[in-house]
């Protein structure tokens, strides 16, 4: 070696240690994505935090977005799929809302996981939302055959769950294809939801359109009446909301662009 000259070692640092679940939990919660305006209260206040907690547990099982998806999905099929093959009981009261609501729940991590993760993926939407226009259209086409199955009710009662089957989509489809345009003009879409008193009492009002509330509808699944009273609420309330909603939706992307 020539005299004078020093030499140095280099040194690694390693690979960054996962956080723990807590402050997984933290993370998310201070990188948590704005409601839209008006998301229904169940939804925000209640889904985001379970999903929020169960993002956090599949981050440190490694799992991606795409494989919440899929629980999510398995969950809410496992659901359905008890309503028109199981006749109503006490049992099937309590499972079909849990399965329901978890499903949902886990519908909220997997967004909240992409973000933790860096970012989402166009195919992870794509997939996000096929598998929601499915649940959306089948949980209501399992009630109709349960209705027809285990209830003693007119002929015309099965006209319900198939106009609800329509409004729900017609709705679901709305809702996707006006954010996107929002994403596609931000300076010209409304402001997210914040935690003022009107934004918390507009989430309360919407309460017909909120899944999660649909979800625990189903807890009454035993009681033909007070399900029926109840799920036709559900939709009469999601028909109303959706009629008065298209034409300031329709004015609100008519100026989009401009």
């Amino acid at each position: 070696m020539t005299a004078g000259m020093t030499t140095s070692t280099p040194t690694s640092t390693g690979p960054t240690a996962k956080p723990g679940f807590t402050e997984t939990v933290r993370r998310l919660a201070s990188a948590q994505k704005p409601p839209a305006k008006g998301s229904p209260a169940y939804s925000r206040f209640i889904n985001r935090k379970i999903g929020r907690v169960l993002a956090a547990g599949a981050y440190q099982l490694n799992l991606t977005p795409n494989q919440v998806t899929l629980i999510s999905a398995c969950l809410s099929a496992a659901g359905i799929a008890l309503i028109p093959l199981v006749a109503p009981s006490a049992l099937t009261a309590v499972l079909i809302p849990f399965l329901l609501l978890l499903g949902y729940a886990f519908d909220s991590a997997d967004g909240q996981l992409a973000r933790l993760r860096g970012g989402g993926s166009p195919a992870g939407e794509w997939l996000d939302h096929v598998v929601d226009s499915i649940k959306v259209s089948a949980l209501h086409l399992a009630v109709l055959i349960g209705w027809y199955k285990f209830y003693d009710l007119p002929d015309a009662a099965l006209l319900i769950p198939i106009g609800f089957a329509l409004v729900q989509a017609v709705f679901f489809f709305v809702q996707i294809l006006t954010d996107q345009l929002r994403r596609a003009h931000p300076s010209q879409a409304p402001p997210a939801a914040d935690g003022s008193l009107t934004a918390t009492i507009r989430s309360i009002m919407v309460w017909p359109t909120d899944y999660g509330v649909l979800c625990i509808v189903f807890a009454l699944i035993a009681w033909q009446t007070g399900f029926v009273v109840a799920y036709t609420v559900m939709g009469a309330g999601t028909l109303l909301f959706l009629v008065a909603a298209l034409p300031k939706w329709f004015r609100e992307v008519s100026r989009f662009g401009r």
